[in-house]
């Protein structure tokens, strides 16, 4: 007879296991050149993201907004289109959307500047945005900034190259210290590594945060996701690979949380083309168009187990 515990224990495995299924998230971008990323409002009812030309020489932030349970045709945010403008990600407050763009800080400008993080804002939630506004140093420098995540309390999370070392990109936080931002600091070598890291999805507690890494010894393809959590001393402890069960061999980043509904949602370019014969024009329509045919795309796996801290002996 099958004890109690033992059962209890299967039976969690195997919510972990369906919990870890990932699958295509908001299909009907499936006609879009290139989707690289998005962010949700709490109640799940509007969604931001990152439309891009196949060569991201365009890059621009559309939205699209569920009626009534369906999804509405995205339109372009009223500032983006003429510059690059990339990575939204809207505060825990709904009131403030954060990207990234070498839009120039003078309107009148017509040369584009390096990638820094914007700003657009509003009064309430039924209010329209401002005009987008820069945030200015500490947080900007003369490389580039990508990524802003904002946490509860206004502490921002981005990607930088360093400005003085021939280190690869890295984390950044620029803490919200009496209504202003203070001099970024790279985050510890438990997340940073001489490699890539970006793309930082920080939870609105910073109890978490997941981000990309580029080829790392234990990675399961180009790119990966990896989770830190904060121990109780409040440094962060090392970083683990979120696993195969969302990770593929193929590049895996861009991720963000809906704590609400417990989903993580991430860009990949997995692809699933098999290499057989096809002597049918549709039947080879069929197969490249696939949903998995290495275009970035966006997915969605339920949380499950993958946010919950790793025990260490």
């Amino acid at each position: 007879m099958v004890k109690l515990s033992t059962l209890v224990c299967i039976l969690s495995s195997l919510m972990d296991s369906v919990s870890a299924q990932v699958e295509p998230a908001f299909v009907k971008l499936i006609d879009l050149p290139k989707v690289r990323d998005c962010a949700m409002n709490d109640a799940g009812t509007v969604v931001w993201f990152t439309i891009q030309s196949p060569m991201e020489e365009r890059s621009a932030i559309a939205f699209m907004a569920s009626i009534n349970g369906h999804w509405a045709s995205p339109e372009l945010m009223p500032f983006s289109g003429k510059w690059n403008d990339m990575e939204p990600f809207l505060s825990p407050d709904g009131l403030h959307l954060y990207f990234a763009s070498n839009r120039p800080i003078h309107p009148d400008s017509i040369q584009a500047k390096d990638m820094d993080i914007w700003v657009v804002d509003r009064q309430s939630l039924q209010s329209d945005w401002s005009k987008p506004r820069n945030l200015g140093r500490p947080v900007n420098s003369s490389t580039d900034e990508f990524y802003p995540a904002v946490s509860a309390n206004g502490n921002l999370y981005f990607t930088r190259k360093p400005e003085d070392s021939d280190r690869m990109d890295d984390l950044y936080l620029s803490s919200w210290i009496n209504d202003a931002y203070s001099n970024p600091v790279s985050l510890s070598e438990k997340i940073n590594s001489p490699g890539y890291e970006y793309n930082a999805y920080i939870a609105p507690d910073e109890s978490y945060l997941i981000f990309g890494a580029y080829n790392r010894p234990d990675g399961y393809g180009s790119g990966d996701l990896y989770i830190s959590h904060r121990g109780e001393d409040g440094q962060w402890q090392s970083a683990t690979n979120l696993g195969p069960e969302v990770n593929s061999p193929a590049m895996d980043y861009c991720p963000f949380v809906h704590s609400g509904r417990n989903i993580l949602y991430f860009t990949s370019r997995r692809s699933q083309i098999n290499l057989n014969p096809i002597t049918d024009f549709s039947a080879f329509l069929k197969t490249t168009q696939q949903y998995e045919n290495g275009i970035s795309r966006l997915y969605k796996t339920a949380t499950g187990s993958l946010l919950q801290p790793i025990r260490r002996e």
